[in-house]
C-alpha cells in the first residue's frame, strides 16, 4: 500500500516515524512518501519536505510567511496527485493539514488524522471541517475522546499516547558514561528545555540562564533542538559553567534532578521521565494578547490539562521572570515538594493508557484501508 504522511514539526517526526515502523509490521510492502524529518527518513521512503522549512510559530510569524505557506499547499496537492496514495495520514500541524484534507476528501482520497488538532483549546469551529473532511481520527489524550464523541458526536479512536512507547523503547543511558561524554561534573543537573523554534528560545532562554549564579551546587544543561545549530544558542551562553547538549533530550532528562521547560510536548516528556519541572511561556506581546482572548483553557501544559489540576507550576508571559522562576525552582528542588510531583506523574501515566499507541493506530489504519 502507498502511504502519504504530512508532519510539520519535530514531535510529529518522532510519532510518525514510530507509526511507520508499526505499519511496516502489518504491510511489508508499504511505500512511504512524506513531509517530516530525519527520524522518518531513517525508517525509509521519500522525504518531500523537511519540517525545518515549515515551522512558523505565532500569529505574526504565520502572517509574515503566508506566501510560503500557500506555495507549500499548492506543491503538496501536486505531489499527492502524482503519488496517488491509498491513504493520506495527517500528523497534527492543523493549519496546513486541514486545508489539504478538504481538497483530498473532495477527490476521494482516504483521509486519516493521527494526533488531533487541539480544537478543544481554540478554533473549536474546526470541528465542521474535521467531520466533513476526515474518514478517521486517532486521538492520544484521554479527554479528547469525550470531547469529540459526547460534545460533537464525531466517533474517534483513543489509541494512547505515543510518547510512552518512545520513552520506554529507548536505549537506557549509563549516567556515568553520559556525564563523561559531555564533560559534566557530578553535580545534580538542572535541564533547560527552551523549545525547538528560534522565536520561543529567544523569549525564554535568557531568563532561564539568569539563575545560574544562584545555584552553584548544580549544573545547568541546555537541551539543544535537532533543528538548530550550536552557534544559535551560543549567543545566550555567558557562563562557562553552562553546558549544551544537542539532540539528546531524553538522555538528559533521564539523569536530571529538575527542569525548566517551555510549554509544549516537552512538558509531558519531562513528566514521563519523572523530573520535577517549572513550565515557562513567553510570546510576542501581540501574539499573547490575541492568544489569551481565543484560547479557552485553564492551563497551558499538557500535564495539567490531562490531570485537570495544577500539578506543575506555569509561569506565563509577565510572570515568567527571574524572581518568580527562582522561587519556583527552589520549590521543585525541595525534597518534600518533589514527592508530590512523583505521585502526580504516576497518575498522569496511568491516564495516558499505557503502551502500544503506534501499533494500535497502525492496525486501525491498515484495517480501514483494506
Amino acid at each position: 500500500m502507498k502511504y502519504y504522511i504530512i508532519s510539520g514539526e519535530a514531535s510529529g517526526d518522532l510519532h510518525a516515524s514510530n507509526l511507520m515502523k508499526a505499519l511496516l509490521k502489518k504491510d511489508v510492502n508499504a511505500q512511504f512518501r512524506f513531509w517530516g524529518g530525519d527520524l522518518m527518513q531513517d525508517v525509509g521512503g521519500t522525504l518531500v519536505k523537511h519540517y525545518k522549512e515549515l515551522a512558523f510559530m505565532g500569529f505574526l510569524e504565520v502572517v509574515m510567511n503566508l506566501r510560503t505557506i500557500a506555495k507549500n499547499i499548492a506543491f503538496a496537492k501536486r505531489d499527492i496527485k502524482a503519488f496517488n496514495p491509498d491513504v493520506i495520514i495527517f500528523i497534527d500541524y492543523p493549519g496546513f493539514n486541514l486545508r489539504i484534507a478538504k481538497w483530498a476528501k473532495a477527490l476521494h482520497y482516504k483521509t486519516h488524522y493521527y494526533i488531533s488538532p487541539q480544537i478543544w483549546a481554540w478554533k473549536e469551529n474546526r470541528i465542521k471541517a474535521i467531520k466533513r473532511d476526515l474518514d478517521e481520527m486517532y486521538v492520544i489524550l484521554p479527554f479528547e475522546k469525550d470531547f469529540y464523541e459526547n460534545k460533537h458526536h464525531f466517533p474517534v479512536h483513543f489509541v494512547g499516547h505515543p510518547l510512552i512507547d518512545a520513552i520506554s523503547n529507548r536505549k537506557q543511558v549509563d549516567e556515568y558514561e553520559f556525564r563523561a561524554a559531555h564533560q559534566l561534573s557530578e553535580k545534580p543537573i538542572i535541564a533547560l528545555l527552551p523549545g525547538s523554534r528560534k522565536q520561543e528560545i529567544i523569549k525564554v532562554l535568557s531568563v532561564m540562564l539568569s539563575l545560574v549564579d544562584d545555584y552553584p551546587d548544580y549544573q545547568f544543561v541546555i537541551a539543544g533542538a535537532p533543528s538548530l545549530e550550536y552557534h544559535f544558542y551560543k549567543q545566550f551562553i555567558q557562563k562557562e559553567t553552562v553546558h549544551f547538549i544537542s539532540n539528546k533530550t531524553y538522555d538528559l532528562l533521564s539523569v536530571s534532578t529538575a527542569a525548566l521547560v517551555t510549554s509544549g510536548t516537552a512538558t509531558l516528556e519531562t513528566a514521563l521521565f519523572k523530573v520535577p519541572q517549572v513550565v515557562c511561556y513567553k510570546g510576542s506581546w501581540l501574539s499573547y494578547q490575541i492568544g489569551k482572548r481565543v484560547v479557552k483553557l485553564d492551563y497551558i501544559s499538557l500535564v495539567n490539562l490531562i490531570l485537570n489540576k495544577q500539578a506543575v507550576t506555569e509561569l506565563i508571559q509577565d510572570d515568567f521572570n527571574n524572581k518568580r522562576l527562582k522561587k519556583e525552582l527552589d520549590i521543585i528542588l525541595d525534597a518534600y515538594e518533589r514527592a508530590k510531583f512523583f505521585i502526580n506523574y504516576y497518575e498522569l501515566e496511568k491516564a495516558l493508557g499505557g503502551k502500544g499507541a503506534s501499533e494500535h493506530t497502525a492496525n486501525l489504519i491498515y484495517k480501514a484501508i483494506n
